[in-house]
């Protein structure tokens, strides 16, 4: 069965995802150019797992462009992957600090993958020690 692990990081401390199954990475999506709330005080001390980010994001139409593009090509890489009978691909998420936009991607995308595919998700939130940092 095919295991997808889907990351979020932050560029700002260079803490990118590294690939364990040995197959050297994957897709690598930048965030940073999605509405930021982690701009907005209320926000700050927040995650892209909390409601009103959530909300906030939601109701973006360039998140939801974003996010179609990126099911588009993910669900293409998961098909044939699984008709090939691989074992693994990683699909990271970097924003600025790896606590809004990339949290909410990945968050968004393991949502999809269970929804959609019989697969194997390994999630991981590298940056949840700053989160409250920038409150």
């Amino acid at each position: 069965m095919l295991t997808i692990t889907i990351t979020s990081f932050s560029f700002l401390n260079g803490s990118y995802p590294t690939d364990e199954s040995g197959n050297g990475g994957g897709f690598v999506f930048d965030c940073r150019a999605l509405p930021n709330p982690g701009r907005l005080d209320d926000f700050k001390s927040l995650s892209g797992k909390d409601a009103p980010v959530v909300q906030f994001l939601d109701s973006s139409a360039e998140v939801s462009h974003f996010l179609e593009a990126v099911y588009l090509l993910v669900d293409q890489s998961v098909k044939k992957y699984q008709e090939r009978d691989f074992s693994n691909l990683m699909i990271s998420f970097g924003c600025t600090g790896g606590q809004h936009r990339s949290v909410y991607a990945a968050e968004k995308l393991s949502g999809f993958l269970k929804q959609n595919f019989d697969v194997n998700i390994r999630l991981f939130h590298l940056n949840q020690e700053n989160w409250r940092k920038f409150a």
